[in-house]
């Protein structure tokens, strides 16, 4: 069966059984149907500090990793144990959804449910967030319309519309503001926008207000910054995501819980879920299970770098996701083989788990790599790995949840527990008070293993401009390609000394961090030669199909 088809014969528990599992109550969630709920976090924010769990992964490959499976499974296997734990995700965009990757509520035995629900419409957050962005786009265009009191100049707007779907017809637009004004301007991928971003960084309502009325728009005629509270858009704003801003909760198809909220991607935005999700976990449940996007060197970087540093909490515990498929592509493994045993490839992928280990060991010396295991898998190619694990002093487990559910990953939910134990080391691996470039070389040299930063004309402007507005002290995104850790997508393994370059930089200082986009990033994807949305379908009994 598929991943739909195996989603369709869980037995659903009514979602208030899944809060009263958590000590919540009817009076704390608002009900979106029998299986989907908005927690109303602000009234249950006291209470107990979990222990939390990122799962993050090699550089994914287009045979998939399995991180959010991996966590799924994880989530599954504690309760198995005996063990208080709760699910904490981000939200499935429909770009990868009708586009490449698909959806994002997991695979096999290990998945959340209603996944149709969760991987199309859900319960309306990315659209509150779209309409919340387009507002900021159509207030700034009203304003210069209507006389542009406040002196907007139309060449230096700096805020781009956004829209759920990959289209790339839509990175550039011109369009006349008024007579004979013409704004050059472009969308985002609703996952990659500044209110995306300022969503999931917000704690609570007063500081969600705050970050949406502090997002620089553009400057006036004499370069002086114009923010949306110049417009006095922010009471407008936080109303547009008033609903939105409370997390969801769904289930396992073993019917424990989970919390998804929230949605940036890791290559181009800092793809975490929400702080005010990972918060209302640690305070219900003993053990949080969360991720980051992508590779670690995206999701699990901004993670440690941006979330942690502005949620001020810290990981007991890193998952590094592997499978032998990834290992074989990065050694260069051709497609139709990927799943046969040879031993040649994946030795000379084990670089790329190599780089992988050495950049989280920066940060905290507590990981467990998961080998996420497939049926073709053999256990001479799981020796070498395991082998492999030990020689670089991380520990090493095995996750069958695709197959088995919970109960194949009891051993890994296991010795997860036992390092949670540990007194934490957590590290972060640059201040924020050294200078922006300082910032980006460290990132660049520590993490992508770059021997060299060059800079773009228009990036070296950006750079003067932030000086000039003595914005220097934030946290870094960088934007690249998540094939690769470096910014070449076909640069597999692990590549050393070579040069990258920045293509763009970006001042966000509604979300609080600084973007630095690298090498051909965009922040509007396209859709592939072969999308998604060819095999997505109703069938004659109205049941949706073709999504996984």
């Amino acid at each position: 069966m598929n991943d739909i088809d195996i989603a369709k014969t869980c037995v659903k528990k009514n979602i208030k059984e899944i809060a009263e599992k958590i000590g919540l109550t009817e009076e704390d969630i608002e009900l979106y149907g029998n299986y989907k709920a908005k927690i109303k976090f602000n009234d249950i924010m006291k209470g107990r500090k979990g222990k939390l769990v990122l799962v993050t992964a090699i550089n994914p490959t287009p045979y998939g990793e399995g991180k959010t499976t991996v966590s799924i499974g994880l989530v599954d296997a504690f309760n198995h144990i005996g063990k208080n734990a709760i699910g904490v995700l981000r939200e499935p965009s429909l770009g990868p959804v009708f586009g490449l990757k698909g959806g994002a509520t997991g695979g096999g035995y290990s998945q959340v449910v209603p996944m149709e629900d969760i991987n199309l419409h859900f319960t309306g957050d990315l659209h509150a967030i779209t309409s919340c962005n387009n507002l900021i786009s159509a207030a700034i265009d009203n304003h210069i319309y209507q006389g542009n009191a406040i002196g907007i100049d139309p060449e230096k707007i700096c805020f781009k519309r956004c829209l759920d779907v990959n289209d790339r017809a839509l990175r550039r637009i011109s369009y006349e503001v008024s007579d004979g004004v013409i704004e050059n301007a472009g969308f985002n991928i609703t996952a990659a926008s500044e209110v995306m971003s300022i969503f999931c960084l917000s704690r609570d309502y007063n500081e969600l207000r705050k970050k949406l009325g502090n997002i620089m728009i553009a400057e006036d005629h004499a370069g002086n910054p114009i923010y949306t509270r110049d417009l006095n858009l922010e009471g407008a704003l936080v109303t547009l995501l008033k609903d939105a801003f409370n997390p969801n909760l769904v289930q396992t198809l073993e019917n424990n819980p989970v919390i998804i909220h929230g949605g940036p991607f890791a290559n181009i935005a800092h793809g975490c879920n929400s702080i005010v999700a990972t918060n209302l976990g640690l305070k219900l449940g003993d053990y949080v299970i969360t991720e980051a996007g992508f590779g670690a060197d995206l999701g699990a970087e901004k993670f440690m770098d941006v979330k942690c540093r502005m949620a001020n909490i810290k990981p007991d515990c890193i998952v590094l996701a592997v499978t032998t498929r990834a290992l074989k592509h990065n050694g260069g493994s051709p497609k139709e083989s990927i799943s046969e045993e040879n031993l040649v490839f994946l030795q000379q992928g084990l670089p790329n788990l190599q780089v992988h280990i050495e950049n989280l060991k920066k940060y905290t010396s507590h990981i467990v790599v998961a080998l996420n295991k497939f049926s073709t898998d053999t256990e001479e190619e799981i020796d070498i790995i395991k082998n492999y694990c030990e020689s670089m002093g991380v520990e090493f487990s095995v996750s069958e949840a695709y197959m088995k559910g919970g109960i194949g990953a009891v051993t890994l939910a296991n010795k997860v527990v036992e390092i949670c134990e540990y007194e934490n080391d957590f590290k972060q691996l640059y201040e924020v008070t050294e200078p922006l470039t300082d910032k980006i070389e460290k990132v660049c040299k520590e993490i992508y293993h770059a021997g060299k930063i060059t800079y773009s004309p228009l990036a070296k402007e950006k750079l003067k401009m932030i000086k000039r507005l003595d914005e220097n002290e934030l946290p870094i995104c960088i934007a690249k390609t998540q094939y690769s850790i470096s910014d070449d997508p076909k640069k597999l393994g692990y590549p050393k000394d070579y040069e990258v370059t920045v293509r763009d930089i970006e001042l966000h200082t509604g979300a609080g961090f600084i973007t630095v986009l690298l090498g051909a990033i965009l922040t509007m994807p396209g859709l592939p030669k072969k999308p998604n949305y060819e095999i997505i379908d109703i069938d004659e009994n109205n049941e949706i199909v073709g999504l996984f």
